[in-house]
């Protein structure tokens, strides 16, 4: 079992404070392992077993379970008085209105709640209004670079080869690296949450019946297919719906833009908006999406070429993520900057690239960076070993160092 050390730190931090923990990420990223890893930790600094209520809404032994009010009489029955109790409710978008539960519980000062989701709209509703900020979101993804290489062992060249191919689901870590094998397990989590997850959203959102089914799942597949063939580039809806159509596909501009709502909040693709360099405002111009993990990526696109600079580039997002920062395209005039990251309303610019070493390419990737007159960091992150240095104030620094620090 690969230990989400950062996941369980930050979890740690909010231990015992009247805040309920909401943990979301797409499926299969070890959402119900970290709960089993923070449930050992209790154990390990001397929390009794019958303190801690886990239940898992994916295991049918808690079928009974997904009506609320019995859910709530088997937390009650179970809830031990005068001590503190731990509650894990593992996949908790499975029970209708569950907040109901959750808002009740929150009122117990002795109780200290954590929750997991695969479905972000679910969250974004009741559960928000009824708590009014009473609660955190720790938003979970695949394993990390470092994550995957300290658990590899490879050689740092070699690891990130694999990284990049297969992607950092925990599980695969456990299959041989058989093409066929790992490309059956990444196949049943990409069509679980089509099938599903992104079902139940619509669903929900049009509030129809779950027997019932809105999604056409040819339409779906079209969408994120050519999401994963355009990320790193700005996209519209219109210009989606237009592709869709002159490939034969009728389909409203809306139609398109429901699926790509239920795609992002499923936690598949996470779109990114531009923001004015200079006054560091948004910019209502196209968004760009980045695929949650490489390995579903290369499941989806045909093998028929590789762009390596598009998939480094999707790394070092969601390595932003993972380090904390808001993210942004950045405009500058005519110039595009991969990245702005925020944090603690500092800036860093970053621009990414395979490699350095043609002189154009140096300086089309230090042109952008160059134009920018404040004074915030600037770095390019480059698989290139070669052009590491400090070029007037710009840091190049060599992408997989960078992923390790």
């Amino acid at each position: 079992m690969i230990e989400r050390t950062i996941y369980l730190t930050q979890l740690e931090s909010w231990k015992d404070k009247q805040i309920i923990k909401v943990i979301t990420g797409i499926r299969r990223c070890g959402k119900s392992t970290l709960l089993k890893q923070f449930q050992k930790r209790l154990l390990d600094a001397g929390i009794d077993d019958a303190q801690i209520i886990s239940i898992n809404f994916e295991d049918m032994d808690y079928e009974e379970l997904l009506d609320y009010r019995k859910l709530y009489q088997y937390l009650k029955e179970n809830i031990i008085e005068n001590r503190k109790m731990y509650i894990f409710l593992d996949e908790i978008q499975k029970v209708a209105q569950y907040e109901n539960v959750v808002d009740s519980l929150f009122i117990n000062e002795a109780i200290d709640i954590y929750i997991t989701g695969s479905n972000s709209y679910l969250f974004s509703g009741q559960l928000a209004t009824n708590l009014r900020g009473r609660y955190i979101e720790l938003s979970m993804l695949p394993l990390s670079f470092k994550e995957y290489f300290d658990y590899k062992a490879k050689e740092k060249q070699a690891a990130f080869n694999s990284y990049m191919k297969t992607g950092g689901f925990p599980y695969l870590q456990h299959l041989n690296e058989l093409d066929s094998q790992m490309d059956m397990y990444i196949e049943g989590i990409y069509n679980t949450v089509l099938l599903r997850d992104i079902e139940e959203r619509l669903n929900r959102k049009y509030k129809i019946s779950s027997n019932s089914n809105v999604t056409d799942v040819a339409l779906l597949k079209s969408i994120a297919k050519y999401l994963s063939s355009v990320i790193g580039s700005p996209v519209s809806i219109r210009g989606i719906t237009n592709f869709l159509i002159s490939n034969e596909r009728k389909v409203s501009p809306n139609t398109v833009s429901d699926y790509i709502t239920a795609l992002c909040d499923s936690y598949l693709y996470y779109p990114v908006n531009a923001m004015d360099i200079s006054g560091k405002e948004l910019l209502k111009s196209n968004k760009k999406y980045y695929i949650v993990d490489l390995g579903i990526r290369n499941y989806i696109l045909p093998k028929k070429r590789y762009d390596l600079g598009y998939s480094i580039e999707n790394i070092v997002y969601f390595e932003l993520h993972r380090r904390g920062y808001e993210i942004y395209i950045g405009k500058n005039k005519n110039m595009e900057v991969d990245f702005i990251a925020k944090k603690n309303n500092e800036y860093t610019y970053f621009q990414v690239t395979a490699s350095m070493v043609e002189e154009s390419t140096f300086s089309r990737e230090m042109k952008p960076l160059e134009s920018i007159k404040d004074n915030y960091e600037k770095i390019v992150l480059t698989l290139d070993e070669y052009s590491a240095g400090n070029y007037n104030g710009i840091k190049v620094v060599n992408i997989i160092d960078w992923l390790l620090e």
